[in-house]
This record gives C-alpha cells, sequence and structure tokens, in this order.
C-alpha cells in the first residue's frame, strides 16, 4: 500500500458538514448553480452569518487593520458557513482576508473543516494559489497539535476537489515535518514526492540536508548533496554553513576542505562561520598547527578572524599543553580593540592551566573574568572544579560548588561528576555516593560518565558483581554504556581470568557497532594471555589489525609474553622485531621475558642479538637484570657472558648485579668464574656503579 493512503473514514464529507453527506463535495461547499437544497445561499443565509458577512465585507473595504481589530463571536459553524458565503458573495480577497483573521483565534485554528471549507470556496473562485495558502496555514497550525500527518492526508484528498498539490506546499510540509522533529516521515514525504507527480527542487534538498546536519547523518548529507549536484541545483550559503557544522562536529574534515574547494567553483566563498568551524574541527583533533595554516588562508582571502576563531584555537592549543602559546594569543585579544575574550575564552585558557595543574594561574583568571564584568558560567566552575579534584584539593572544590550556588550558577551532573572522580580516587566512595544523592535531590540524574566513573572505582576493587549492577542500571535507564565503559568491564573481568564474561561483552559491544579502541583489544589480549590461550590472543590481534587500530608497546609485550608462556619463541620473537621495526620501545618485562627464554634453553647469543637494537641505558638495566636473574635460577654461563659484555662495553658494573653473580658462582661451585671477575675487576680500569653514581 502506498504511503500516501487516500482517507476512507471519515470520508472528506464529513468536514463540511454533517447534512447531505452523499452528496458531492463541491456541491456542499460552493454551489455553482441555484437550488433548492443548497447548504448556505444568498438568498436564505442564517440571520446571524448574513450579519457577520456584512460586517466582515463592510471592515474590510475600511483596509485591514480594522478588520484584525475586529471583535465578532462566532460558532464553528458560523464561521464555516461565513467563509463559504464570503467567497460566493464578495470574492476571494474577502474571503481569505476572514479566513487569515479567524485561524489566529484559538477557536478556529485547530478546526480542520474550517480550513477544508475555505480552500475548497477558493477553488471554487478558480483561485488555486490562494487555496495554496489556506493548505499551507493549515499544515503549520495542525503541527502545533501533533496531526501534521492527518493534515498530509487532507492535502492529498484535495486534489480530487481541483487543488493541485504544489511544490511549494510539499516543501512547507517537510519544512514542518523537520521542526516537529518528525524526520523519518519528512523522508518518507521527500521519498514520494517523484510518485506523486512533484520532483523535489533546491527547497526540497535543502530542508532535508538541514535536518540530517542536525541529527549528524553526513552519509546522508553527502549523499543529497551528490544528488543536488548531479540535477544542477544549487546551494546557499546557509545550507553550506550547516553542513560545514555538521562535518566538522564529526571530525570529517577532509570533507569540508573538499567543499570548500566546491564553494569556491560554483562562487560561494567560505564565510568566517564556515571557517571558524572548521578551524574548531581541527583544534578539536589535535590538528592545530593545521588549524593555523587555515586561519591563514582565510585571512589571506580578506577574512578578519572574530572571539569564536581565537576562542577555538587556544582550546586547542591548551589542550596539546600549549599553554603558553595560548596565553599569548589571550593576551592578544585582551589588548584587542576589535574583539575581548568572552566566558568561553577564559574558561578554554583556565582549563588549559587545571591540565598542568597550575591551578593558581587558572584561579587569576578566574578573578580576572569578574574583573571584566563576565559572569563564570557553570562549565567555568566545573573547569576549575575538575582541575581541583585531580589534584586532590577537595576542599577547594567544594568551596568552589558553594561559591557556584551563591553566585545563582547551579551545578550540573558534570560538577558532580568531577567531584564523585576525585572522591572516588581518594579512596572515599561512601561520600561519593552520598554527594550522588545530593545530586538526585537536586533533581539531576546521572549520566553515562557518573555510572562509568563508579564502575571503573568498583573495578579496581574487584567488586565486578556490584559494577555489573551499576551497568544493568546504566542500560535500564536509557543511558547508552560506551566502549569506554565496556572497556573498563573487560579489562576487569580479563585480569580476574573471567574469559567468558569478558567475551560475552566484547560481543556485545560489537553488535551495537561501537569500535573498540587500542585498550579493549590489549585488555583481551592480555586475559587469552593470562589463562594460556594465545592462539585467541593471536586472533583478537589480527582483528585489531584489520580494523587499522594500532598496537602499542603494551599490546605486544602481552603477546610476546604469551607466546614465550607457550613456548613459541620465534613467533615471540617476530612479533618483538616487528614491533621494534615500528619504532615502539619494548617494555622491560617483554625484553627479559623473551632474552631470558632464550638463555634457559642454551640460546644466549640470540638473546644478546635481540638487544643489541636498544639504547645503551636500556641495553645496560636489561642486562644487569637479566645477570641478576638467570643467576638466581643457576645459569651462570648466560650471566657470565652477559656481565662480561656489561664490562666490556661500560667498564662498569652494578654493585648489586656483581654481588648476585658472585654469590651464584659460589652456590653453583663455579669458583673459578667468580674468581675469574674479580681479578678482571681489580686488574683493569672498571668500577662499579651503584645509583647512576660510580664507586671505585
Amino acid at each position: 500500500m502506498r504511503f500516501f493512503r487516500r482517507l476512507r473514514a471519515p470520508h472528506i464529507h464529513y468536514y463540511i458538514g454533517r447534512t447531505n453527506k452523499t452528496r458531492p463535495f463541491a456541491d456542499l461547499v460552493f454551489p455553482r448553480q441555484p437550488s433548492q437544497d443548497r447548504i448556505f445561499t444568498p438568498q436564505s443565509p442564517p440571520p446571524t452569518v448574513s450579519e457577520v458577512c456584512n460586517l466582515i465585507s463592510q471592515t474590510y473595504e475600511d483596509g485591514d487593520q480594522k478588520l484584525r481589530s475586529l471583535h465578532v463571536d462566532l460558532t464553528d459553524e458560523q464561521a464555516v458557513a461565513a467563509v463559504a458565503l464570503l467567497a460566493q458573495t464578495e470574492g476571494s480577497m474577502v474571503a481569505l482576508s476572514f479566513f487569515r483573521w479567524a485561524v489566529v483565534r484559538p477557536q478556529f485554528r485547530h478546526f480542520l473543516r474550517f480550513y477544508v471549507t475555505a480552500a475548497c470556496s477558493l477553488v471554487g473562485l478558480g483561485n488555486l494559489e490562494k487555496a495554496q495558502e489556506v493548505m499551507s496555514f493549515m499544515a503549520v497550525s495542525f503541527s502545533e497539535v501533533g496531526r501534521l500527518k492527518e493534515v498530509v492526508d487532507m492535502v492529498f484528498e484535495m486534489r480530487s476537489q481541483g487543488l493541485p498539490i504544489s511544490i511549494h506546499t510539499m516543501n512547507l510540509v517537510l519544512r514542518v515535518a523537520v521542526g516537529s522533529g518528525l524526520i523519518e516521515y519528512a523522508e518518507q514525504l521527500f521519498a514520494e514526492m517523484p510518485a506523486n507527480g512533484m520532483y523535489p527542487n533546491s527547497c526540497s534538498f535543502k530542508t532535508m540536508i538541514a535536518a540530517y546536519c542536525r541529527q549528524g547523518r553526513v552519509s546522508d548529507v553527502e549523499r543529497l548533496l551528490r544528488t543536488v549536484e548531479e540535477r544542477g541545483h544549487g546551494i546557499d550559503n546557509v545550507t553550506c554553513t550547516l553542513v560545514v557544522d555538521a562535518f566538522c562536529k564529526k571530525g570529517y574534515v577532509s570533507w569540508v576542505f573538499r567543499l570548500f574547494r566546491k564553494m569556491l567553483e560554483i562562487g560561494l566563498a567560505p564565510n568566517v562561520i564556515n571557517y571558524t568551524a572548521l578551524i574548531d574541527a581541527l583544534c578539536k583533533r589535535g590538528s592545530v598547527k593545521q588549524g593555523f595554516q587555515v586561519l591563514e588562508e582565510m585571512v589571506g582571502r580578506g577574512l578578519k578572524p572574530n572571539v569564536y576563531t581565537h576562542t577555538a584555537l587556544i582550546d586547542g592549543l591548551c589542550k596539546i599543553g600549549w599553554t603558553d602559546r595560548a596565553f599569548r594569543l589571550f593576551l592578544k585579544l585582551v589588548r584587542s580593540n576589535s574583539y575581548k575574550p568572552n566566558v568561553c575564552t577564559y574558561t578554554a585558557m583556565i582549563g588549559g592551566y587545571c591540565k598542568e595543574s597550575k591551578l593558581n594561574r587558572a584561579e587569576m583568571l578566574l578573578s580576572r573574568m569578574r574583573e571584566q564584568g563576565l559572569t563564570p558560567n557553570t562549565n567555568t566552575y566545573t573547569t576549575l572544579i575538575d582541575g581541583h579534584c585531580k589534584a586532590g584539593n577537595l576542599e577547594r572544590a567544594y568551596e568552589l560548588m558553594d561559591q557556584m550556588t551563591s553566585d545563582s550558577c547551579l551545578p550540573n551532573i558534570c560538577t558532580y561528576n568531577a567531584v564523585i572522580h576525585g572522591l572516588c580516587k581518594k579512596g572515599r566512595i561512601q561520600e561519593a555516593y552520598r554527594l550522588l544523592q545530593v545530586a538526585s535531590n537536586k533533581g539531576l540524574q546521572m549520566d553515562k560518565f557518573t555510572y562509568t566513573i563508579l564502575i571503573s572505582e568498583h573495578c579496581k576493587r574487584d567488586h565486578s558483581s556490584r559494577a555489573m549492577e551499576l551497568f544493568d542500571e546504566m542500560v535500564d535507564a536509557g543511558c547508552h554504556p560506551d566502549i569506554h565503559t565496556y572497556t573498563t568491564l573487560i579489562s576487569a573481568f580479563c585480569k580476574q581470568r573471567n574469559m567468558v564474561e569478558s567475551e560475552r561483552l566484547f560481543e556485545r559491544c560489537l553488535k551495537l557497532e561501537l569500535v573498540p579502541t587500542k585498550q579493549t583489544y590489549t585488555s583481551m589480549i592480555g586475559g587469552y594471555c593470562r589463562v594460556g590461550k594465545v592462539t585467541s590472543a593471536l586472533r583478537v590481534f589480527e582483528k585489531m589489525i584489520q580494523h587499522g587500530c594500532s598496537a602499542d608497546a603494551i599490546t605486544y609485550g602481552a603477546l610476546v609474553s604469551g607466546l614465550c608462556k607457550d613456548s613459541r619463541l620465534d613467533e615471540a620473537r617476530a612479533l618483538y622485531e616487528a614491533m621494534l621495526d615500528k619504532g615502539l620501545v619494548p617494555c622491560e618485562v617483554s625484553r627479559i621475558t623473551l632474552a631470558y627464554e632464550y638463555c634457559k634453553r642454551q640460546k644466549s647469543n640470540v638473546a644478546l642479538s635481540l638487544l643489541e637494537r636498544l639504547d645503551k641505558k636500556q641495553w645496560t638495566r636489561t642486562a644487569n637484570i637479566l645477570v641478576r636473574k638467570l643467576g638466581f635460577e643457576g645459569h651462570v654461563d648466560a650471566a657470565g657472558m652477559f656481565i662480561n659484555k656489561l664490562l666490556d662495553e661500560d667498564h662498569s658494573i652494578d654493585r648489586i648485579t656483581y654481588i648476585a653473580f658472585i654469590n651464584a658462582c659460589y652456590e653453583n661451585n663455579r669458583y673459578s668464574t667468580a674468581s675469574e671477575l674479580s681479578e678482571r675487576i681489580s686488574k683493569g680500569a672498571l668500577s662499579f656503579v651503584k645509583d647512576n653514581s660510580t664507586i671505585t
């Protein structure tokens, strides 16, 4: 069945009157020839309607202003009769003026039969343009009370009464649907337009593009833009601005650059708002240098950056730790005659100083804001509170919360999250729950960050059952867990060697189309290696690489250790060398585990070659630890090779390593080896090293 079904019951006759339902629709609304059975005729109108019509006609002649100020009490039926009679006796303009007067009044605004009668009366006079205007009024009015779909059905039903659907009416319906949040309905209307004798024009496309932009549906935006280009429709700068903003928020920066080029080709130069959105997106993803390059291009095109442009750059600089440069740009704004820092600018700088634990400077900026007549908002206070909580200054955080309240700036759930996180880091979880109750009493709802903070804390305490209870509460409350929440739980269960639960959670997040992070994959790999399922760990590693997620030294280290425990040294060595080829620095555990396993198998030369690519400091530390470990396990020959290599390379040896090796020699009856080492040290220009200081 087609989407646009015609109304069957009640039939459109219902909207004109309950009498003579079986009579032709047009005769009920606008009798074309004299007849004894008309509903309303000039010869026999109801007295009150006749008086109203005379008054309307007279007032219309006196001007629209007088008509708008007219006060007449009418029933619904009188209004229907009056608009039909005015159209017949006075013409379409008088009838339309009365219609406009009536539809702003609550008693008629949502009376469907009144609109249909007015439209059909105008159709009877051949004034289709004004009839379309009535249909447009109807769509807007009934969308206010959630009856848009009913109205759209009526618009299509009116085709049988001689009123074709215009593209302008359809575009208005699309805009109203989008404005009412009925995006799916708007999509259906848009898709059915060709089948109903209309082809979308540039306005239709702009409406749908704007709707998709607001929802962040960039793939649909891109699809429509391609169609617009193929059909030769144009887009204006307002639409381009919406598209740029939507793509920037999603981080699709390369696509925005292509759009800029396309805009220039069609004669639409990107404006300050477009450039600022792009700069902000670049800075949010950490590409601050590229953001400054865009700024240069912007200035080169004669556009002057505003306070929002500078704020985006300041925020970006602070996020990558370039606070000093951000402050120089901030001072440039302070000294500017055109723009001054706003609340967002100050908040960005405060956030930068909090990130570097320069809380005194952050507090100074808060005072400076007040001196400049700016009022800190909730975000400003929350940023500073979060900085103090991360530094462990919970008392100051509480003071700032009290200050917020006195400044009529109410804390939001983000503010409470900052303090709750700080309390959890201090181990004061019961106090965190009490504070959460305070937030709840003030009508604030826990968000996904609140749940994740508490889940993470319970996972650290090995309270996995309580963590899962919170997770279930989170889902039931409609707070959709993100990949970080899943990763926290997966990591906890992996550490507990509960791979069944970890696998279940991992599969669940994949079904929800959440993208696993490096930490998610590494947790699963480490968990499998702990329980001896190295093959499963390697499969997860392969998926990780296939999905474009780069492994770090910790990921490689977990695999190397797992393979060593499984006696798969050649595979472990291949991964170790691949890690070095990627420029990653193997962790100490990986280096020692792999070298030790080769030494145990009388392959000390292989172990020695594995460590050759380390820098001097890493090699020395690794060799010292290996000598102690090998000596303790009784592998004196392998330990001796490393200790001699240490003396050859550095002409020094760690005192603890030396003592450990000598003790190992004595315990294994290798007195000659111990004697040779002592003699070498006493005869050569060698020394002991301890804590980076030389003891001769």
